[in-house]
């Protein structure tokens, strides 16, 4: 019988640049020995590897510098991060390293941008793209890192946002943007986007609000579509209509110089997937520059929001097969030591598939199975792939331990599984731990996070108050002081 190695070399062209196996029959990520991780720090375990952000920053702008070139563009590219994506600190720092830029879209982003600034990590000069629907707080705090001179540019999102900066804002200058309202995907519930400000209304805002201010400017368009950036009629119909409304836009509103096409570049979700990122890049510069030119309109800067290009690729999750479950004649359930459904929250809301491989076991011969999760849940199970729609994993035996990893799981899964929080079943949060390498290449882990305790649980669900939390502490108190009398005597 084949064994699950030779399944994966005859479906595709396997090793990888990200994953191979070595002579002890387990599976390398990104050249990191996923079982001395495990034997480190068990299962189930999240885990970033750091460098792969990095990396996708940087191929991103020679993916815009190559293009400019070829097609002698003489606007500049600048890379936004999207910290919706995932807020965690170790991310944006790491993603600052390279001077990028940053999108935000609640007013709790505010503080985390001014806790950068705090640490030296982002400058006034950072350009602070807000979007999303603005309430009362977040313009509040747009207007106080505009008044302080910070390179915030408010993205309007509906007609009346702009009125709060004319009685809030005291600078001598505003930039803005306006998000324009793409139409849907045909088979979408709605029509329209409901983000956003309509075609039909675009010039009357920046006729009445913006022109008419001598303090303000407009200086961006946004566009961005739900699908991301797919090479599909849909998305290239409502790129052109964006860029002649641009064109439209530029010729009356002289400061207008920017667009920015949001985030949407798409990441490996198969061993089997495949994008020439270069030539989608290629594709829509010269679309840009071509609507441009037909207009005899200047082209304009092109600013991204990438977030999940960014950080989707570094991100893995690691569970331990805990039993084996053959429920009737031919499903066979491989039980895991974690929840989809709290964990990969995205695999059981948005049936969104991710790179999965066993860690271990290489050589032993596979067969077809169902992976379940540790809720009471009959939607926490995970069954097929990308390419198939089915799930194969290695056989394994009563005397042997088989682990399994999911990869490109960096992207949104912690904020939308609630991380720390409550989740169902009181599934608990897994150890995350930060994987890196040193100057000299070497790996370097460090502990994120352990994995939470029902400490933590019965805090969030009001079973410990403070009076409690002080007795407890009082408590510990006493037992270190009588310990050390204890031990004082003998």
């Amino acid at each position: 019988m084949k064994s699950y190695i030779d399944l994966i070399q005859q479906t595709f062209e396997f090793p990888t640049m990200e994953f191979h196996v070595d002579e002890n029959n387990e599976l390398l990520f990104n050249n990191v020995p996923l079982m001395d991780i495990i034997k480190e720090h068990g299962t189930p375990l999240k885990l970033n590897y750091l460098p792969k952000i990095g990396e996708h920053i940087e191929n991103a702008r020679m993916f815009f510098r190559n293009s400019f070139k070829r097609f002698n563009y003489k606007g500049s590219y600048t890379y936004c991060y999207c910290t919706k994506s995932s807020h965690f600190s170790f991310i944006l720092e790491e993603a600052l390293k390279h001077n990028i830029h940053l999108e935000t879209s609640s007013s709790f982003d505010i503080p985390i941008i001014r806790e950068l600034y705090r640490r030296g990590k982002i400058s006034k000069s950072t350009f602070i793209l807000a979007n999303g629907f603005k309430r009362p707080l977040y313009t509040q705090y747009l207007s106080e890192l505009i008044n302080e001179g910070f390179n915030a540019i408010p993205i309007l999102d509906n007609l009346k946002e702009i009125e709060t900066y004319e009685q809030s804002v005291t600078a001598e200058s505003v930039s803005f943007g306006i998000r324009i309202a793409t139409d849907e995907e045909p088979n979408f519930a709605f029509y329209t986007s409901r983000l956003g400000i309509r075609y039909n209304d675009v010039n009357q805002l920046y006729k009445e609000k913006i022109e008419s201010n001598p303090r303000f400017k407009l200086k961006m368009l946004h566009f961005f579509i739900n699908t991301g950036i797919k090479d599909s009629a849909y998305y290239w119909s409502e790129l052109t209509r964006f860029m002649f409304k641009y064109c439209e836009m530029q010729k009356m509103c002289p400061d207008l110089d920017s667009i920015d096409i949001g985030g949407g570049l798409p990441i490996q979700t198969s061993l089997q997937s495949n994008y020439d990122y270069q030539q989608m890049i290629d594709e829509i510069v010269e679309n840009i520059q071509w609507i441009c030119n037909k207009n005899n309109v200047p082209v304009p800067h092109i600013f991204t929001e990438f977030g999940s290009y960014t950080v989707g690729e570094s991100g893995a999750v690691v569970y331990k097969v805990i039993d084996k479950k053959l429920q009737n004649d031919k499903e066979l359930w491989y039980m895991i030591d974690g929840s989809f459904i709290t964990q990969l929250p995205d695999s059981w809301g948005m049936n969104q598939k991710y790179i999965m491989l066993p860690i271990n076991n290489w050589d032993n011969p596979y067969q077809k199975v169902n992976l379940g999760g540790l809720t009471c849940d009959s939607q926490d199970f995970y069954n097929t792939e990308m390419h198939s729609a089915d799930l194969y994993m290695p056989i394994f035996g009563d005397d042997e331990t088989q682990y399994i990893g999911f990869f490109h799981t960096g992207a949104y899964q912690e904020s939308l599984g609630g991380y720390g929080g409550i989740q169902h079943c009181l599934i608990p949060a897994p150890r995350h731990v930060l994987v890196d390498r040193d100057a000299n290449g070497r790996i370097t882990t460090q502990v994120f996070a352990n994995e939470q305790d029902s400490e933590s649980m019965l805090r969030i669900l009001g079973f410990r108050d403070e009076s409690y939390v002080r007795a407890e502490v009082a408590e510990e108190a006493k037992e270190e002081e009588t310990t050390e009398l204890v031990e004082t005597k003998n």
